[in-house]
């Protein structure tokens, strides 16, 4: 018997185990080097999704990050069920599937030793959509930014409201917009930094107030699709709309951060704000 196998499951197996295909330009990149450029193609320098703990772990300083409000998980008041299954059901499969209760984490650390409270979404569970337990999340840290006088720093990621959970979805997004508003009483600086994608209710609300507004390269960020908008207004819109550099150009974001040089911009800025 020969030593090799080529079945094709095998083969499928060892080629999903050694490389990732960018989803942009199809450039087929070895699973080792995708991680070292921090999911970024080398190629292309299209940005990948990450989780929000590997988020966690290129912003903050080593053993710094304390997470808050970690036992916030989605209740599904309206007891939802669709064609997919029910509401309960998905929290529960999202919830073992991601090993995080809701679409954001959220908690405190030192970026280059200065201190920050944070709310980072994972798009991974569930889309990153606002629910309720997503928005009293993020009300949460800004309430513990506020006591505590950090800057607070957002890291949205989104398709938008949670729809299964029907108007109480819709509801973060003024409480949300809220809790970030009343750091001004106090003069404590809201950075938003608005990743691929950041779309819906998110986008129209606390992710686009921040008094920085920050964009990673090639992020898809907007309220409405592309095709409803082209149907609505009869036009043609632009390749490079509802991108970041889309938006930079007409003055919806502030600047646009490379990963890789997200954490040092941070901690400059926080700097600033500091002296």
């Amino acid at each position: 018997m020969a030593w090799y196998s080529n079945s094709t499951s095998e083969k499928k197996k060892v080629k999903k185990d050694l490389w990732i295909r960018c989803s942009k330009c199809g450039s087929h990149v070895f699973i080792s080097n995708w991680k070292e450029n921090l999911n970024v193609c080398p190629q292309c320098n299209y940005h990948g999704s990450i989780t929000s703990w590997e988020r966690i772990s290129q912003t903050f300083d080593d053993n710094s990050f304390k997470e808050l409000f970690s036992n916030i998980s989605p209740v599904d008041s309206l007891k939802f069920i669709d064609l997919n299954g029910s509401y309960h059901s998905k929290i529960e499969s999202n919830i073992k599937k991601t090993g995080i209760n809701e679409a954001v984490i959220t908690g405190y650390g030192k970026i280059n030793g200065i201190d920050a409270v944070t709310a980072i979404m994972d798009f991974r569970f569930l889309g990153g959509s606002l629910g309720s337990g997503t928005g009293e999340k993020i009300l949460l840290a800004s309430n513990f930014a506020y006591d505590n006088s950090f800057p607070y720093i957002v890291f949205s990621a989104s398709g938008g409201a949670r729809m299964q959970e029907g108007t109480l979805s819709l509801m973060q997004m003024a409480k949300t917009c809220a809790g970030v508003a009343r750091l001004k009483q106090k003069k404590i600086p809201y950075i938003s930094v608005l990743t691929n994608p950041t779309t819906g209710g998110v986008s129209a609300s606390y992710a686009m107030v921040g008094d920085l507004n920050i964009a990673e390269p090639g992020a898809l960020i907007g309220f409405a699709g592309r095709r409803v908008i082209e149907q609505t207004i009869g036009e043609k819109l632009p390749d490079d709309f509802q991108t970041s550099e889309y938006l930079l150009e007409h003055g919806f974001v502030d600047t646009i951060v490379e990963r890789k040089d997200m954490k040092d911009y941070l901690s400059k800025v926080l700097g600033y704000y500091n002296r």
